[in-house]
């Protein structure tokens, strides 16, 4: 969120205003009077167009601050209901910038993405106005020094009064980029502020989760328990590679690879069976074993979006029969709370174990197809039923 990201640039020092994170109207009130004059009141959610929704509302006084926080907490934007506003000083920009730096995966590399004409509506000047977005390729090898840093505020036409500040704060929002394991550090906008100050007014942030455990256990504490999807959260707890989508089959599969293909294959076969869609996309990776395999159908039939569950399995080093005894486990588990038809089928290392272990289970939720197309049609029948 704004707020996070804005702890992250000032650890980094990158020039900002954190401001004040509330969850009341009573406690924005208060923020609002230690800071004193005009504020602004920002919804945190992890989403764009805050303020073109109502989200962002400057308050004159405390008393305007306690209105604004009350009508904006509570509010959806985008689906998200807004639990907490950033209090912050009124600082009104006299111009608005845009700076991002992102990975670039098509290229390999890093991409920094930079306007002088942007700020908040930089997807227009990107339309009427392309040349004025410049796109600087950035080598991950030798990053961002003040070298670099001045070679991007000059392509980028930084004014002259402040493009020392504008250096300074490139190689700073390249500190946090590749010292925070991140994917996209973002300010928008940007701005020239009175007495020609630069200040990340707004800020955006993705981190790499994959460098979360090991190498930063303390992003930990930007996740917010209390607003993650509950089958989310319980996914990750167990280590799954879980997201929720918004159908009604369940897939469960063995390499992120496998598991898109049949997120394609069930939604071209359900477009013959109502139009039923994927319900979530789940990669138990390679070498699951039985207990991974029960920790992804703990989740998925606990979805009540899911009317059926298509376990698709390519054996490779992970064994059929350790999916198949996963299988025989969860539904012993689970007992008479699963009650959704589960589509299986395996193919590759201890194939026949694994049908002889589903066979002999017998079990009248279980169904298994020898295809990936079969089984997924036999999913999308079971799942409109």
């Amino acid at each position: 969120m704004e707020y996070q990201a804005k702890e992250l640039f000032a650890k980094h020092g990158v020039a900002t205003t954190l401001g004040e994170v509330v969850e009341t109207a009573e406690a924005a009130k208060a923020a609002a009077e230690k800071i004193g004059g005009v504020t602004v009141i920002k919804a945190q959610v992890k989403a764009g167009g805050r303020g073109k929704a109502g989200g962002v509302k400057l308050a004159k006084t405390a008393d305007e601050a306690f209105e604004h926080a009350s009508n904006i907490l509570g509010m959806e934007i985008k689906g998200l209901t807004v639990n907490r506003v950033l209090v912050t000083p009124a600082t009104p920009p006299e111009e608005e910038y845009y700076f991002s730096f992102l990975l670039d995966r098509s290229n390999r590399q890093y991409l920094c993405i930079a306007s002088v004409e942007g700020g908040v509506e930089i997807e227009e000047v990107a339309k009427t106005n392309p040349e004025a977005v410049r796109q600087i390729a950035i080598d991950p090898g030798t990053g961002v020094d003040e070298a670099k840093a001045r070679e991007i505020a000059t392509d980028a036409k930084f004014p002259e009064p402040v493009f020392e500040q504008a250096v300074t704060m490139i190689q700073a929002l390249y500190q946090v980029f590749v010292e925070e394991d991140a994917t996209l550090v973002e300010v928008n906008p940007l701005a020239r502020l009175a007495g020609d100050k630069l200040e990340a007014l707004d800020g955006k942030v993705s981190l790499d989760e994959n460098a979360s455990e090991v190498r930063h256990p303390e992003h930990e504490e930007f996740v917010i328990r209390d607003e993650q999807d509950p089958l989310e959260a319980k996914a990750k707890d167990k280590g799954l590679n879980y997201v929720k989508l918004d159908g009604q089959v369940g897939i469960i599969g063995n390499g992120a690879g496998l598991v898109m293909s049949t997120l394609d294959v069930v939604a071209y076969a359900g477009e013959a069976h109502g139009g039923v869609k994927p319900a979530n996309f789940l990669d138990i990776g390679g070498g699951a074993n039985a207990q991974v395999m029960a920790d992804g159908l703990d989740v998925i039939l606990n979805d009540p979006q899911v009317k059926s569950v298509f376990v698709n399995v390519f054996g490779g080093i992970t064994a059929c029969d350790e999916v198949a005894s996963g299988i025989k486990g969860a539904l012993e588990i689970l007992g008479d709370s699963a009650t959704k038809p589960l589509v299986v089928r395996l193919d590759g290392n201890n194939v026949e174990k694994g049908r002889q272990i589903l066979d002999e289970l017998n079990h009248p939720l279980v169904t298994q197809v020898d295809t990936m197309d079969g089984a997924a049609d036999k999913a999308a029948e079971l799942a409109n039923a």
